[in-house]
């Protein structure tokens, strides 16, 4: 379980310094930034690029691509003397999974200045925390009037044909699988099983997060799992949903930022993950996609804690990631979701 005193606390411990480490604050140029597209890189370009990079003589530019082919881009370069990214977003999972490879420079708060405000149950020695979220269950409110309370609770038969999941969330909804099967973040072998009970339940698969909530705008489904933010974006663009923290616990995701260690522009690259950092963009981050601040000093909105946040019973069943579990699985984990369970 994740402690719950990083969201209840006003403070986080200083992060030790390193001696003799270059700061990034003197530095300009070019930042070229692997991101995804869509709503994230538009609101990497609004809050961080154009009022806190440029100001500073840095130039933003966003390598758009998902995540697979950046991670296949990394190790690709990494015996390269220059690497063609500054920055690297992924997932936590997925930043793990690189690492293995020495891929990542390490992080500490002589390069990255505000690295003592991050929650220490976030930091990480190869990426900054940038925006974070749980997994719960979506519902359609028109149609779904007593909620699940559990992952379990999806594979009743009343829910037939109405469980819609997205296809890229794949290792996901395997995790949910595996929680309703008595498994856990150590243990999907019970996530096989259950998907086969799913897709006799005639679960349906969508391609992207997008193609998922139009199928829960127009009701051909009705409930999912989704990370909360997701579902706060959704409810923002008139989609009727509320969501269920799952009995079972609620699986954490942590979206993060590395430097590569052949960055052309080291510093502008430590530079920019100190700016994902500001109070005032992660406010931002929250207030447009729903994500919850990593730092300690960016308090939200009574509204919008609501909204975005767990109650405190609720952050008790937050669930962190097994990475090395999950990386060592990754391929069985693909290879049944395709084969066996969407065949």
């Amino acid at each position: 379980m994740i402690s719950r005193r990083h969201f209840l606390s006003a403070s986080a411990g200083v992060a030790a310094l390193a001696s003799g480490m270059p700061t990034a604050r003197a530095e300009g140029g070019q930042v070229v930034v692997g991101t995804w597209g869509g709503d994230y890189g538009q609101l990497l370009s609004d809050i961080i690029d154009k009022p806190i990079m440029a100001p500073k003589g840095f130039e933003i530019v966003q390598d758009v691509a998902n995540a697979d082919p950046r991670k296949t881009k990394l190790l690709a370069e990494r015996q390269s003397r220059r690497g063609s990214m500054d920055v690297s977003c992924l997932s936590d999972n997925d930043a793990y999974i690189v690492s293995q490879s020495d891929v990542f420079e390490k992080i500490d708060a002589a390069q990255v200045k505000r690295l003592d405000k991050v929650f220490p149950e976030l930091k990480s020695d190869i990426a900054i925390p940038h925006i974070y979220s749980a997994q719960v269950i979506l519902y359609n409110t028109n149609q779904v009037k007593t909620p699940p309370q559990s992952f379990a609770d999806l594979w009743d038969p009343k829910w037939r044909g109405k469980i819609g999941l997205a296809d890229i969330l794949y290792p996901n909804n395997t995790l949910a699988a595996a929680l309703a099967g008595g498994g856990g973040v150590s243990n999907l072998d019970p996530a096989e099983k259950k998907l086969m009970e799913w897709r006799s339940l005639d679960v349906k698969i969508y391609p992207s997060n997008e193609a998922l909530a139009a199928a829960l705008k127009s009701e051909e489904v009705w409930l999912t799992t989704m990370w909360l933010a997701r579902g706060f974006m959704w409810k923002k663009s008139g989609i009727p949903l509320a969501h269920v923290v799952p009995k079972e616990g609620t699986p954490a995701i942590v979206f993060q930022a590395s430097v590569p260690k052949n960055a052309k522009n080291k510093a502008g690259g430590f530079a920019y993950l100190d700016a994902m950092l500001d109070a005032k963009a992660q406010g931002g981050f929250a207030d447009k996609m729903g994500y919850v601040p990593t730092v300690t000093d960016a308090p939200l909105p009574e509204d919008l804690a609501k909204q975005v946040s767990l109650t405190e019973a609720e952050r008790a069943r937050l669930l962190k990631p097994d990475y090395a579990y999950a990386a060592g699985r990754s391929q069985r984990t693909l290879d049944f979701w395709n084969k066996e369970f969407k065949a």
